[in-house]
This record gives C-alpha cells, structure tokens and sequence, in this order.
C-alpha cells in the first residue's frame, strides 16, 4: 500500500487549522502529522517531522509565511510548501513563490480543490489556482524578464523539450500541452520530467518563473481559461 502524503498545517488561527485537518484526514491517502500557528514554529516542526507538504499561511505575525517558507525549502528540501492566502492577489504571492513554494490556493478554494492541491504538489506538480496565475504574471512580468546571469540554462533542451518548457512557462497543464503538441499525456509527463532536470526547476512553479525571467513567455501569451 502507498504511504500517506504527511502534512503540515500552519496558520495562526486555530479554527483555519481545525477545518484543513477535518478536511484533509477524511482522505485515505493524507496523514496529519502536526500543526503549527506561526513561522518559526512551522520551521521548527518541519525539521523534526519531515513533512511531505506543508500548508502554509502568508499573514502571520513574527515570522511570515514567506520567511518561513524559504527556511523550510533551504533547510528541509524534501518538504514542499502549499501556500494558502484570504487574499485573492497581493506582493505576497510573488514573494512566497519566489521563497520556493511549489504552489499557490486561496483560502475559499472547495475542499476537492485543497486536496487535488496536496496531492499534486506532493507529485511535484505545481499547483496555482487559475486567476492566480494569471494576474501573478499580468503583474510581474517585468520582474520576472529580468535577464539572469551566467549561461543558458535551456541549451541543453531538445526542439521537443524547450516546446513543453515554454507549454510550461505559459502555465499549460499536462493534458492541454499533449493537445497542443500531439502527444500522449504519459509522453508529455515524461517530457516535463527531463525539462525540469535540465533546467534544474525545483517544479513547474520554478520553470514558469524561469521561462519568464529569461523572457521566453511573454506577457501576452495566452493562458488557459480562468474557471
């Protein structure tokens, strides 16, 4: 039997925290394994409990959800941080991504959508709900073009490969880039796998914010359709 995706709750409210644990261990395959209200407790609990994933909130006093997050991902790299946010967009969604977390949901996501997200980050898919996305590119795109130094970190791609990174790069998911380039979804799976190795992403959060800092996808590129 596949083990349970073990998972973190941290937020500074209490109530937050009961309703993502009622949620989420009503899943066979989810483990709660601890809880923390602030930052550096999540820090702290991320190290002792090697967590699959770790929701995290943003706002919290003493050490933020961002801090915290680039703690975690520098000192814990197997742990991959889910942020949760009230806020529909603000500077702290560009920050908490570019602390290394590998996805991005609103708090008034439905619960199907929490849990598709823990799973998918936990497979290392990144995972941004779909407004998110686009208004996080439509702002800060023009960080993101910032020209990175040293070598390419695409030459390595193949014609096929550097396709798939910019499908990546434009936020397309699996399913809409084997539409898109006529290829079998397990193909195309396989395909990411080696374009996130080549270009050493973390995940698809980091190659789309590596596409985008190279100036390979540009603002006006089409995204997929908000839902």
């Amino acid at each position: 039997m596949t083990e349970a995706i073990r998972v973190l709750l941290v937020d500074d409210q209490e109530l937050i925290r009961v309703g993502f644990r009622l949620v989420l261990e009503a899943e066979p395959d989810i483990e709660i394994v601890g809880d923390a209200g602030d930052g550096a407790e999540a820090v702290r609990l991320a190290s002792q409990l090697r967590p699959d994933v770790i929701l995290m909130d943003v706002r919290m006093p003493g050490v933020d959800g961002i801090a915290a997050t680039e703690r975690i991902v520098a000192e814990t790299p197997g742990a991959r941080v889910l942020v949760l946010t009230t806020f529909d967009l603000d500077e702290y969604a560009f920050g908490a991504l570019q602390a290394g977390a590998s996805g991005f949901l609103l708090k008034d996501a439905r619960r199907h959508e929490l849990v598709a997200a823990v799973r998918a980050v936990h497979r290392g898919d990144a995972t941004l709900s779909p407004r998110v996305t686009r208004q996080l590119i439509d702002r800060m795109g023009t960080r993101w073009t910032t020209a990175r130094p040293g070598p390419d970190p695409t030459a390595e791609l193949t014609d096929r490969e550097r396709e798939v990174f910019l499908a990546i790069g434009r936020g397309l998911t699996n399913t809409e880039i084997a539409e898109a380039l006529f290829l079998s979804e397990s193909t195309v799976k396989t395909h990411v796998g080696r374009v996130l190795a080549k270009v050493d992403a973390r995940d698809r959060v980091h190659a789309v914010i590596l596409a985008h800092r190279l100036g390979l996808v540009g603002d006006d590129e089409p995204l997929p359709p908000a839902h």
